[in-house]
């Protein structure tokens, strides 16, 4: 009778753990996730470079001692920092009704490659969509497409989480460039 008690404890006992294991195992499985909503936007970005104050977005505000403040630094622009306040439109015209502001820095950070760092925010003014939305990140320049980071978010886009992949849709030299940016979130509120 004692060992029938005991085989029964023991194999409740090993069901319990092939249970345990099973609900451990699937919960460290990463899950195919879907963004709870996408968007996409393009920005606009014309540097001042000395001539063109009425219709500059952004400006250099900070540059390494063989740079100035009105044109880029040789050396793939290592050490300039960027400040601007560009149009997002909904498509790639610059002329487009903006529905926001790109507003944020970037700043040129290695004289080996072409590349910079990003932080900025996605400010809406539209009826559209209030509030803005937050990135951070590396941006290599000369890749086709660049993944940032969405990192927050207010308004509309309350505590948002995500990626934005960005690819350089237009560029005129050192004075114009457009961003199209295509948002994936998987966070939101």
């Amino acid at each position: 009778m004692a060992l029938k008690i005991s085989n029964s404890i023991a194999i409740s006992f090993f069901l319990l753990l092939i249970i345990n294991f099973s609900i451990v195992e699937s919960s460290n499985k990463i899950r195919a996730h879907r963004p709870c909503k996408t968007l996409i936007f393009y920005f606009h970005d014309i540097l001042y470079n000395g001539e063109n104050a009425k219709n500059a977005t952004s400006a250099i505000v900070g540059a390494p001692a063989w740079g100035n403040l009105t044109k880029l630094a040789g050396q793939n622009n290592f050490g300039d920092l960027i400040v601007f306040d560009d149009p997002i439109t909904l498509d790639n015209n610059i002329h487009s009704n903006p529905i926001g502001r790109a507003q944020g820095f970037y700043v040129y950070d290695k004289k080996e490659i072409f590349t910079s760092w990003l932080g900025f925010s996605f400010v809406f003014n539209s009826t559209q969509h209030k509030g803005s939305i937050n990135f951070a990140g590396a941006d290599p320049i000369m890749n086709k497409t660049r993944d940032i980071s969405v990192i927050g978010g207010t308004g509309d886009f309350f505590m948002a989480r995500g990626i934005a992949t960005i690819m350089t849709d237009s560029f005129e030299g050192d004075v114009y460039f457009r961003l199209r940016v295509d948002i994936k979130l998987y966070e939101c509120w």
